[in-house]
This record gives C-alpha cells, sequence and structure tokens, in this order.
C-alpha cells in the first residue's frame, strides 16, 4: 500500500463531476530531486511548496531517460523510448566543443531533420475527443521541420524553441535563432528573459480558453516546458557556464565570494574565463526562483478565474539535476542511470479529484503513466491500435490502492538499469555494477549483488525480457533501422 502522511484522503466520498478538468502540465528542466523550498536547503519556490501544501508530492517518481529528448517524447506518448523511436538526443555534438555551424551546414544536421515518428500519438491529441484546446509554450525538442512541429502534432497553439537549449536572452542556441511561432521562426522577443515569455504566453493561452477573453469555456490542456533551471546554450564560455537569470532573482541569494574563475582544462577554450561554482548554484537558484514566481502568477490567475480546483497541476522535472543541482539523497545526476538521474521532484495538485492537500505519497510512479491518467481524467478513450507503457495512477494517488507499476527499465546507450520491486540493478557501462534494495537504500551505496545472486539473476533477466520486447515491437524512427 502507497503511504500517505500529513494529509487526509477525500476518496469515496468526494464529489463527482461530469465536468472535465483542465490540465495544466509544468516541466522544468535539469532540475535536482532535492530542489524544493519545503524540502530546506535555502532554494526559494514559495508556489510550488504550494502546489506541495495544497496537493500531493511524489518521492518515487520516475522519467524514462536521464537526459532530455527522450524523457519528454516518453511523457508525450506514454512509451518507452525503445518503443517510441526517440531513445536518444536529437542534437549536434561540434557545438560542445566549440564549433558554430554556418547556417547552411545547420539546417541538414540531425538536429535541424530528426524528429518523432509521426505515427505516434501525443497527449493534445488524445484528449481532442474531449474538446480540448491544447498549447505549448516553452522547450519542444522533438523536431524542427514543420511536420515535426507541435501544431502539426496535435497542440492548437504554439510559442517556443524547438530544440534541446537556447540562451535565456538571445533565444539562439549557439547562434543560431531557434524561437518559433506555431510553424514560423521569429526573433520578435529577442532580448527578453526567456522564462517571462513562455509566462506570457500562457497567461495569454488562459485568458483566450475559458478565461475572461473566452465566449466557449471548453477545457484546455497547457503544458508548459520552462527551459529553467538548463545551462545557457552559448559558445562564450562564461555564458554556457552557468544558468542566467535575472539579477533580481540572483539578488534574492547571498552573495558570493567570487562571480569567476579560470578553467585551464576547458574543452574548447583553454584559459577562458568561467563561472565560480559558488556563483553557478546561485544563478540555477535565481532560475528556479524566477520560474516559480510565473508558475504562483499562473496559479493566481486560475484562481481569480474560478477554475484552479477542478484544473489537473503536475509539475516535475524531465530528469536529474546537474551543474548547481541538489539531487541528494540520490547518488548521481543527469545522464546517469543512478536514481540521480531518473528520480526527480513531482507535484500534483486537484482537490476537484480527491487528490489529498498535503500528502507525500511513496508509490512507485512514472513519466509514462501521465498519458493514460489524463485520459481517465478527461473522459477520453486511448488510442484503440497503440501499446501503452504506463497505467492509470488515481486510485493510489488517492491511496485507494497500491500502484499498478512493479518494475521499470532504462537503457542510454551502454548505460543500463533496472527497478523490479524495490530491487534496482544499475549498470554505468564501465565495470561499475550493482545491485541495491531501494526501501533501504535510496542513495544506491551498498552493493548487495553477491549477497542476493538469485535476486540480481532475476532482476537482470526481466531486464533482458523487456529488451527482447522492444526489439520485437512495431518500429519507429528517427534511430531504428527499418
Amino acid at each position: 500500500m502507497a503511504l500517505i502522511s500529513q494529509g487526509l484522503l477525500a476518496s469515496s466520498g468526494r464529489a463527482e463531476s461530469s465536468e472535465r478538468p483542465n490540465v495544466l502540465l509544468i516541466v522544468s528542466d535539469d532540475q535536482g530531486y532535492n530542489d524544493l523550498g519545503l524540502l530546506g536547503n535555502g532554494i526559494l519556490t514559495p508556489n510550488l511548496d504550494r502546489i506541495a501544501n495544497e496537493g500531493t508530492r511524489l518521492t518515487q517518481f520516475y522519467v524514462a531517460w536521464p537526459a532530455c529528448t527522450p524523457s519528454r517524447a516518453s511523457l508525450l506518448t506514454g512509451r518507452y523510448p525503445q518503443r517510441n523511436g526517440i531513445y536518444d538526443m536529437i542534437r549536434n555534438e561540434a557545438p560542445d566543443y566549440g564549433y558554430r555551424y554556418t547556417p547552411e551546414e545547420y539546417a541538414v544536421s540531425f538536429e535541424c531533420i530528426g524528429g518523432m515518428d509521426e505515427r505516434e500519438k501525443m497527449i493534445p491529441e488524445v484528449l481532442k475527443p474531449g474538446n480540448y484546446v491544447s498549447g505549448i509554450f516553452g522547450k519542444w525538442d522533438l523536431g524542427t521541420l514543420r511536420r515535426y512541429l507541435p501544431t502539426s502534432r496535435g497542440f492548437d497553439d504554439f510559442y517556443g524553441f524547438t530544440n534541446t537549449g537556447i540562451d535565456y536572452f538571445t533565444h539562439e542556441r549557439y547562434g543560431v535563432p531557434s524561437m518559433v511561432r506555431n510553424l514560423e521562426p521569429t526573433t520578435a522577443d529577442k532580448g527578453i528573459y526567456c522564462t517571462d515569455l513562455f509566462y506570457r504566453e500562457a497567461a495569454r493561452f488562459l485568458h483566450q480558453n475559458g478565461g475572461e477573453e473566452s465566449e466557449e469555456k471548453q477545457p484546455f490542456f497547457l503544458y508548459l516546458p520552462f527551459n529553467a533551471p538548463h545551462n545557457s546554450s552559448s559558445l562564450d564560455p562564461l555564458i554556457r557556464s552557468s544558468v542566467q537569470a535575472p539579477q533580481a532573482f540572483k539578488d534574492m541569494y547571498p552573495a558570493v565570494e567570487s562571480e569567476t574563475r579560470i578553467a585551464t582544462k576547458h574543452r574548447y577554450a583553454p584559459g577562458a574565463k568561467v563561472t565560480t561554482p559558488a556563483a553557478r548554484q546561485r544563478d540555477y537558484r535565481a532560475a528556479v526562483t524566477c520560474m516559480d514566481d510565473a508558475i504562483g502568477k499562473l496559479l493566481e490567475q486560475l484562481e481569480q478565474e474560478g477554475r484552479l480546483d477542478n484544473t489537473i497541476i503536475l509539475f516535475f522535472s524531465d530528469n536529474g539535476g546537474s551543474g548547481g543541482a541538489d539531487n541528494s539523497p540520490l547518488r548521481g545526476r543527469k545522464a546517469q542511470v543512478w536514481e540521480g538521474g531518473i528520480r526527480v521532484p513531482c507535484l500534483i495538485r486537484w482537490p476537484a479529484g480527491g487528490i489529498p492537500a498535503g500528502a507525500v505519497n511513496d508509490a512507485f510512479l512514472t513519466s509514462l503513466d501521465i498519458l493514460p491518467s489524463l485520459a481517465s481524467a478527461c473522459q477520453t478513450p486511448l488510442p484503440a491500435d497503440t501499446k501503452l507503457d504506463g497505467y492509470d495512477w488515481w486510485a493510489t494517488l488517492r491511496g485507494e490502492q497500491p500502484s499498478p507499476r512493479t518494475e521499470m527499465f532504462w537503457k542510454r546507450r551502454n548505460l543500463q538499469a533496472a527497478r523490479v520491486g524495490n530491487w534496482k540493478w544499475t549498470d554505468m557501462g564501465t565495470g561499475n555494477e550493482g545491485l541495491y534494495d531501494l526501501s533501504k537504500d535510496p542513495g544506491e551505496r551498498k552493493d548487495l549483488s553477491k549477497q542476493h545472486p538469485n535476486v540480481l539473476k532475476k532482476v537482470k533477466g526481466r531486464y533482458q525480457d523487456w529488451l527482447t520486447e522492444m526489439a520485437e515491437s512495431e518500429p519507429r524512427g528517427p534511430f531504428r533501422d527499418f
């Protein structure tokens, strides 16, 4: 049975309504597991804390991949990366080493021509039969060609960037303009901090769809994938070595002793001036607090319009934290299959749906469960011809039954991991392999593989079964050969 503390269950006695709920799905970028103000590490997140206090915090919520693109593809499709075809990043590597593409080179690079298989169905398509209007404002990362863009994949409104990261002010990725409105590139807002832009667009969408400016009160699905607090994408080592944040939010944190240092071993600019670790952590936290402020204004808007309590508000990070993040007490970080790369902070608020306030739920749940759960709540059918890897989680969140999920698998190139029950097998691809009992050791410090060889055999066997199932599934691009 999932443990739920500090909250009263509103299960069988909750009010039932035929009114479909709204959905506000907020995803941060590279936020650490411990980076919520209510957890006491010093970061300022009063509005995320409000969601937790008025809703439920999940302590064992996982994403399907330890970095951007595949994680986002899976949360939108409810399918493992190996099944939906996005099992690696859609990005270019050359700028990591200081190379700036010419426009002609960039136009034919994989970052520009790769995208999610057009046969995949995403959340807005699944909700469309319920008359949902869908918008996305922020980071897309699932293809830049018109056929891959959000408004070609079920969304009605899009403003944001299409690749894995940008400069927060120029909106360029290593010098390449990256902002798009619906199907058209735009530089109209260059110079404005992008978190402010994504808030602006989200607020506009709410006003136009069911808000004060709207005549028709149809339900909405608003997907708000911020790029905060992801490091800034720039060929300038000083900008790239930190997270850009407005000065007003930096000033909310203690001053650091030194802002910059000389990086003698920089990968493409030896001797470059870069941000110090202390300043990077301050900048990271400032970017999170700025994002939190935007979230708070959206909560206030929904509250003033009388729509807050019947809006499903779901917040989590796309993967584990990096840079100035705090993933404690977990081991590892972004890009790794230790818990710190795949277990992320997650909050959900929906009073009208019986989600208890002030609760902490330790059920084993994942981003794969979002699509089927939203379809259930929004009273829309699941696609009959699509194999999903998630479950309906509402009874678990209300404390009525244990999680239907008992296992989960991850593969990032030569990094592998499997969780079966409370047992976790982790293989970091360099001989660093172990078996851990997460019920007693969530930090994966004590390898029990020698003490429990039969358990190790069982967990690795289930992983091999999963690999076979993924290989036998209907193939999807862009990586798979078929």
